[in-house]
């Protein structure tokens, strides 16, 4: 697929003369105050044993939750990733999460067994 054409959806070729392309024009919505956020701290098991703390319910920009978690492994000084609108970061780190999460206005709670 050329990369001029990435906004297309859907179809490959078309015989129809007045046939228009389907655009993949969504915007993101704006991302509400800290304070309306309902975050969630899951802590999820791995294979081999290993442990990942899990946040999700983030609502807005995808790059205002890139830059959230960011700051979430920057602060807990362990890797991780943001992925399928969720942040992941190695290991458990629940408490110093919701602890950062609270201190930068965030409303968070544990989640999950």
């Amino acid at each position: 697929m050329s990369k001029k054409n990435k906004a297309r959806v859907n179809i490959v070729y078309s015989t129809n003369p007045n046939f228009k392309f389907e655009e993949n024009n969504s915007e993101e919505p704006e991302t509400p105050s800290k304070q309306q956020q309902q975050l969630k701290v899951y802590l999820d098991r791995l294979g081999g044993g290993k442990m990942l703390s899990r946040v999700t319910g983030f609502l807005g920009k995808t790059g205002d939750l890139e830059l959230l978690g960011k700051l979430i492994k920057k602060k807990c000084g362990v890797g991780g990733t943001v992925k399928d609108r969720e942040i992941l970061i190695q290991g458990d780190h629940r408490e110093k999460i919701i602890l950062l999460l609270a201190k930068e206005g965030y409303k968070a709670k544990k989640a999950g067994g």
